[in-house]
């Protein structure tokens, strides 16, 4: 079902018989198969901006490349920096804003930034008893108690099928420069980030990848932005204390790098590929224990190890979740499989499986938003 207008797609969930498969820019197939009629939305367009006041309102089926040509025609950008999973999923379409803000799709400036929830101010949403909700932004209507912009991040299309949405937007820099370490282990090359982070000097990208990621020896990868003046006194600031010896690339070379990293381009021949959101001083560990259970893998690790790629070897029967459940219960964190055939999607938890409080806080909001349990049903159980 082919829906163009916010009235169509309330009236259609109104009248609903049965699930609903919601569908994008049909970008990123992660999640449990869901059975049910394709929803796909064809709402496109920019509402208002407003440059001088750093405000996009935009319709939630606008291209996101549409998006981006309109922000740098006027010097400006999306500054959480939006991953393009179809490198690594190998899918076709076009990512759309509001898939964007639904599965909170954040990339490397995240550490700095800030992540996609971060920069939504409003949004316009039906929810699965067909409503029309309005929260934040310029509509500032909230009766509901919950901050719905932020609930709406994150959600997936599983309590509410995003219009519109408001956006903050941030200038573009200048330029940017990326420092290049090879050859360090993951513990070194962590820490590096660490460090690098923990200085004035304003990274906006900290990744480090292992041997055989993107080359023979590993990358240690810290980006700056800004004036070039600027960009160019931190560098030499970060050789001085951090990163002695280090090589420097810039511009587009730079720009580049950050592309490989926002997009997980190495895994893209990778049958299956995690993401894990743990502590960064921990993905060492971690990274070593999985190796030490029999899974062997090749990880990326970006916001300074904070979050961490990993690309199992490819015969085990579960995909490796055995194994990197185990460390996510004894280090803290979420893990959710990004790709993976769908029998074996099927088969075991996507996303982290959830206890306790935020089980019946989750079961709560459900009820709340779509009683019916008609919009993509089982995707994240």
């Amino acid at each position: 079902m082919k829906i163009t207008s916010e009235q169509e797609l309330a009236e259609a969930i109104r009248g609903a018989n049965g699930p609903f498969r919601v569908r994008g820019g049909g970008t990123r197939d992660i999640g449990k198969p869901v059975v049910g009629e394709a929803l796909e939305l064809g709402m496109s367009g920019i509402e208002l901006y407003e440059p001088a006041a750093l405000t996009l309102v935009v319709r939630a089926g606008t291209p996101l490349a549409e998006i981006e040509a309109v922000l740098a025609g006027e010097g400006q950008r999306l500054a959480f920096e939006p991953m393009d999973h179809r490198v690594m999923l190998g899918t076709k379409g076009e990512p759309t804003i509001g898939g964007v803000v639904a599965a909170n799709v954040s990339g490397p400036r995240r550490i700095q930034a800030g992540a996609a929830r971060d920069f939504a101010i409003g949004a316009r949403f039906v929810d699965g008893s067909g409503r029309i909700i309005k929260n934040g932004g310029r509509v500032m209507k909230n009766v509901t108690g919950y901050d719905l912009v932020k609930l709406m991040a994150g959600s997936w299309g599983t309590l509410g099928v995003l219009t519109e949405v408001s956006l903050k937007v941030l200038a573009m820099p200048e330029t940017e420069a990326t420092l290049v370490a090879r050859g360090k282990d993951a513990r070194h090359g962590i820490a590096a980030l660490a460090a690098a982070l923990g200085s004035p000097w304003d990274i906006t990208g900290a990744a480090h990848l292992d041997p055989g990621v993107a080359g023979p020896e590993s990358e240690t990868r810290v980006r700056i932005e800004g004036l070039a003046a600027s960009v160019d006194y931190r560098i030499g600031a970060l050789q001085r204390e951090i990163c002695a010896g280090w090589e420097v690339l810039r511009g587009d070379e730079s720009a580049a790098l950050w592309r490989q990293v926002r997009d997980v381009a190495p895994f893209a021949d990778a049958p299956v590929v995690w993401r894990l959101s743990v502590k960064p001083s921990a993905t060492p560990a971690i990274s070593q224990a999985l190796g030490q259970a029999g899974l062997g893998h090749a990880a990326l690790y970006d916001w300074g190890g904070g979050l961490m790629w990993i690309a199992p070897d490819p015969e085990h029967d579960d995909g490796g979740a055995e194994a990197i459940r185990a460390q996510i219960a004894a280090h803290g964190g979420h893990a959710t499989l990004v790709k993976a055939p769908a029998d074996l999607r099927a088969r075991i938890d996507v996303f982290q499986p959830q206890t306790g409080a935020v089980a019946a806080l989750s079961r709560g909001l459900k009820q709340k938003f779509d009683p019916r349990g008609i919009l993509n049903p089982g995707l994240m159980g």
